[in-house]
């Protein structure tokens, strides 16, 4: 189960009414608060007891990975119901997250009315480096490509932001739509590929042309979910032997 609120808001007036001005610069409020998004991911098989939520807090205290994989998976099931509102609303910009820009992450116990109010009886908080735990250094643009792309001396390819969204699906567990957007990310790299890298590029082009062609018909098999993932890999060893991106 899924709960989302926000903490922080500004009261609004009954079906809008209120102040409809704008506030001029001088009259804002300096420091006002900030609206915040919290979503709790609870369990639907309960704890037993306070002392076996407390067990089992304390052991992924103590287990690195069988903590990332909580977060992850809690991290998984927010980005599916991000997904069907992002289609339900028609609207693009609603887009998934991951931990490493979250407040807080907090794994915890508690009933059922205290958690789904954001509360626990005892939780966890991740502390910043496990926060960012999985976000490598070649996910943030390096200071002087951005400083060259502001300035208009560089230019983000078109298939850098398509590789991009071919990996976001991967990473989501969604293995049609990253075969379709494989597909179109490898022709478009292609297009300036030479060389060593085109040829490298081109080998995956069969494999991908058929889990595209499969994804259109149904789901994926397992081999060819596996091109696909090669595939991008291999794109974004080419991006990054061409000026250290993607």
């Amino acid at each position: 189960m899924i709960v989302l609120s926000t903490v922080g808001a500004p009261e609004r007036g009954l079906f809008g009414r209120g102040r409809r001005k704008g506030t001029a610069v001088d009259e804002a409020t300096q420091g006002a608060a900030v609206p915040i998004a919290r979503a709790t991911l609870i369990h639907a098989e309960p704890l037993a007891s306070a002392e076996e939520g407390e067990r089992w807090l304390e052991r992924l205290r103590g287990d690195e990975k069988a903590l990332d994989a909580e977060v992850d998976e809690a991290a998984r099931e927010l980005n599916a119901v991000l997904r069907a509102h992002r289609a339900a609303a028609a609207d693009p910009y609603v887009r998934e997250v991951r931990r490493s820009v979250a407040n807080a992450v907090r794994v915890g116990y508690g009933s059922g009315d205290l958690v789904a109010d954001g509360r626990f009886a005892a939780a966890y908080e991740l502390p910043e480096h496990a926060r960012r735990r999985g976000r490598t250094s070649e996910a943030m643009a390096p200071l002087e490509r951005l400083a060259a792309v502001l300035s208009g001396t560089e230019e983000v390819g078109v298939a850098e932001e398509l590789v991009l969204r071919a990996r976001l699906d991967i990473e989501a567990d969604r293995p049609r739509e990253a075969a379709l957007q494989t597909r179109i990310a490898l022709e478009a790299l292609l297009v300036t590929a030479e060389g060593e890298d085109a040829a490298a590029l081109a080998g995956h082009r069969q494999a991908v042309g058929d889990a595209a062609n499969a994804a259109l018909r149904g789901e994926l098999g397992g081999e060819l979910s596996d091109a696909v993932v090669e595939a991008v890999t291999e794109m974004r060893r080419v991006l990054r032997r061409e000026s250290g991106r993607s």
